[in-house]
């Protein structure tokens, strides 16, 4: 009996979500990757820096594995990829920008041997039973392809993330005609970008935006601070340019934003004139209107350079009532208080401010409504999985679906772990694999879990209460101490009597353990922290954490110590003098002699 043919899309991020993207496409035992991308926290994963998706199920196939796919250049698509290749060793196809963007985080990451394709919109790629085809696409980052994935069962059209620009910046303009062509030739499965599909009608061009720049920077009368997403590079484009026009040097601040500047320089994507660009550390020698500061931060993030500088702690760039700060980026769900405080400082600090929700100054790099529509219509799918964005949208993107004349049974909302799986049969969702994210913090890498963030949160919210104590060894007895610290929960000096409350409860508690024959360390822990929590909740109404250390000594010992010090105090009626001790023990200085200044 012959094995049934499967081909099957498991999402390991992106759906339900913005970013972390990174998709399975599996026929039999043969596996390719759509892109790799990362997230950035929310408020909720305190000191968390990103969040990638959960790629144990590709490791525990890497046999299967023959090779990643990525669309595009951004950090949702791409952030991962450190992370992931020191596992896997398998091939990364990608356009030039593309590349060039992970040759630098690959070196960031000391990874040197990733094996990197460059591939350009129209080639072709075999890889075991998929041959994958790059489409040209518009997006807000040059480079950017969609995807024709033909295996035996049929062709899986992944768009990545797009929109219809007549005149895009870049050059770049949708392959309205492939498109077509794929939809007459039958596509098995649409894969279609959801971000804008609550936005109706079409998304406007890029190149409208360069004109609203152009006219900020012609009425702008100091420095210019431009803040926008390091690796927008037609959005950078049009900054400089606006620049050049008013006879302005520029300057970058932040590390990725000067990496992406000096790849798209080297690679061709961004043409600056010599002598425009300037190192920022001699931007400080030109007159305020005759400069431009290129600066990441427009997400509010707390280390980025916008972020440090409205809170002015940049060593380099401080504001002054004559600075226009233009942020041209929207805020990504979740970043909208960071962006507002921002923008509240820079505006206490006397800068005039210009935002995206009053300004005109960015547009989405993603399809809106109708253009939605549009590809529906060229791809002519018999099946649609919406992807890349959060809940709503992938059930927003199903109803469109079915307005274009998609049948409900063939739509199939989807979840990170879902696999969707097509036989000669149909397609059907099947049993649902282990998907989650990994949490990156510091050189630490899932080792931060929901124990760790929730202590953090009330660390955050309550502080911290530690009472240390010293225990004899054979008794049990507490021969010192309580001694009691707390931070972030009350100023000691203020709370006195809460503290003596808190001594006299443990010594309470730990006279009531002696007295039960109670010797083991856990459980007197447990005794001491659940007294002093509900004493502490119904005197503050705050719940601290309560960290208990007990330090065990031997009694004999105590005991010893005791009579010797007895006796050496006994011994004599004058106590030694230690002040005096102490200065006899100095070591001896040699005096220099004095010098004369000359008459």
């Amino acid at each position: 009996m012959t094995k049934e043919n499967k081909l099957q899309i498991i999402p390991l991020g992106g759906l339900g979500e913005i970013g972390k993207n990174m998709t399975v496409i599996r026929y039999n035992n043969k596996i390719v990757l759509v892109d790799a991308g990362l997230t950035f926290p929310n408020e909720d994963l305190l000191g968390i820096d990103i969040v990638i998706p959960d790629y144990t199920y590709l490791v525990e196939n890497q046999a299967m594995v023959a090779g990643i796919l990525i669309t595009h250049g951004h950090e949702d698509h791409i952030g991962a990829l450190p992370y992931l290749l020191k596992d896997l060793n398998v091939p990364v196809y990608g356009t030039r920008l593309t590349i060039g963007l992970i040759q630098s985080k690959l070196k960031e990451a000391n990874i040197t041997k990733a094996t990197l394709n460059v591939i350009h919109p129209n080639d072709t790629v075999r890889l075991g039973a998929f041959r994958v085809e790059f489409i040209n696409i518009s997006h807000s980052i040059p480079g950017s392809v969609g995807l024709a994935i033909h295996t035996p069962i049929g062709t899986i059209v992944h768009t990545g993330d797009f929109k219809l620009d007549h005149t895009p910046v870049s050059g770049d303009v949708l392959d309205i005609h492939k498109f077509t062509e794929l939809g007459e030739h039958g596509v098995l499965c649409l894969m279609s970008d959801s971000t804008n599909v609550d936005r109706p009608g079409f998304t406007m061009s890029e190149r409208s935006v360069g004109q609203n720049i152009d006219e900020a920077f012609f009425h702008a009368e100091g420095r210019i601070i431009f803040a926008s997403f390091a690796s927008n590079i037609n959005r950078l484009q049009q900054a400089i340019s606006a620049a050049v026009k008013c006879q302005r040097k520029v300057a970058a601040i932040g590390r990725s934003m000067v990496n992406v500047i000096n790849i798209a320089m080297d690679l061709g994507y961004l043409d600056i004139p010599e002598g425009t660009l300037i190192e920022v550390d001699k931007a400080m020698d030109y007159p305020g209107n005759q400069l431009c500061i290129l600066t990441t931060g427009s997400q509010g993030e707390p280390m980025s350079a916008l972020s440090r500088i409205a809170s002015g702690d940049h060593r380099q760039i401080s504001i002054s009532e004559n600075d226009t700060v233009i942020i041209s980026a929207s805020a990504i769900p979740g970043n909208e208080k960071a962006i507002s405080r921002n923008i509240d400082q820079l505006l206490k600090l006397g800068a005039h401010v210009i935002y995206e929700q009053i300004s005109g100054m960015h547009v989405s790099g993603h399809a809106s409504e109708e253009e939605l529509k549009l590809m529906f219509s060229m791809v002519k799918p018999k099946y649609f999985l919406p992807v890349h964005g959060e809940y709503r949208m992938l059930v927003k993107h199903a109803e469109l679906a079915q307005q274009v004349g998609i049948p409900k049974e063939n739509i199939f909302i989807a979840e990170n772990g879902s696999v969707l799986e097509f036989t000669d049969e149909g397609a059907k969702m099947a049993e649902s694999i282990p998907a989650g994210r990994v949490l990156i913090d510091g050189f630490g890498i899932g080792d931060v879990g929901n124990i760790v963030l929730r202590d953090r949160k009330q660390l955050s919210q309550d502080g911290i209460l530690i009472a240390v104590l010293t225990v004899s060894r054979p008794t049990g007895a507490l021969v010192a101490g309580p001694d009691v610290v707390t931070r972030g929960f009350i100023y000691v000096r203020e709370s006195e009597e809460i503290i003596s409350e808190v001594r006299y409860l443990i010594r309470e508690a730990m006279q009531e353990c002696q007295q039960k024959g109670i010797n083991q360390w856990a459980p007197i822990k447990n005794k001491v922290k659940d007294i002093v929590g509900k004493h502490l909740y119904q005197r503050t109404g705050r719940r601290p954490m309560i960290l208990v250390i007990i330090q065990e000594v031997n009694s004999e010992a105590i005991k010893d110590a005791n009579k010797k010090d007895t006796a050496a105090r006994e011994a004599t009626n004058n106590p030694p003098n230690y002040k005096e001790m102490a200065v006899k023990a100095r070591p001896k200085r040699t005096m220099k002699p004095k010098i004369q200044a000359p008459t």
